[in-house]
């Protein structure tokens, strides 16, 4: 998994009136857990860019005060009107401790169910994952090439690897949803199958 690295500076002054001056002057109050202690810190709006702003799961290595600790995001807060970044909460990897994160989901080749004109519907693009450090994906993969029209993959598809997934086994992914004019091909595999099983029971009675 790839990693950004911060540069932070530690805050030993607490509370919502300083949290306020650090934006102010541009920068994101953190606080890293899992470790012995928290660690209070903050670094630049700019530094969280390639962290935050992505869609790929990253981890963090954070250096404060000459130590540096590696940490996954477990909170964001933004703006309620502005969106800006406010604060962000870490969760310290160590070693044999499993953690969670949100894992991008990343679709692979053509749905069958879109070449026949239905509508593609991404549900959840990320799901929630909890393993060790070492076991944590860079992304979930699907297949998704031979999704029907009103078909869905749903997270009970899935066989994780050295992970375990959080969300409920029945939430969809990814579903197609039929559109006007879309041709639902399904009728035709089973009627094609329906005239296969006849013509091989008239085989056998002849």
């Amino acid at each position: 998994m790839k990693s950004v690295e911060i540069q932070g500076n530690e805050r030993t002054n607490f509370g919502s009136k300083y949290a306020q001056l650090e934006r102010k002057a541009g920068n994101v109050p953190c606080v890293i857990y899992g470790g012995e202690a928290p660690i209070h810190f903050s670094a630049p709006t700019l530094a969280f860019k390639g962290l935050v702003y992505t869609a790929e799961a990253k981890t963090a290595k954070i250096t404060v005060g000459g130590s540096t600790v590696e940490a996954v995001i477990q909170d964001l807060q933004f703006h309620p009107v502005t969106d800006h970044l406010m604060h962000i909460d870490f969760i310290q990897l160590v070693e044999g401790k499993p953690v969670t994160m949100d894992i991008p989901v990343v679709l692979h080749g053509q749905a069958r169910g879109v070449l026949n004109g239905g509508k593609l519907k991404s549900v959840l693009r990320k799901l929630s994952v909890r393993a060790v450090p070492g076991q944590l994906p860079d992304s979930i993969e699907l297949d998704i090439t031979n999704l029907r029209i009103g078909k869905s993959i749903r997270v009970s598809d899935v066989t994780p690897e050295g992970f375990e997934i959080l969300n409920a086994t029945t939430a969809v992914i990814v579903t197609i949803k039929k559109a006007r004019g879309a041709v639902d091909d399904s009728d035709d595999e089973e009627e094609g199958a329906e005239e296969g099983a006849e013509a091989t029971a008239e085989a056998a009675a002849e």
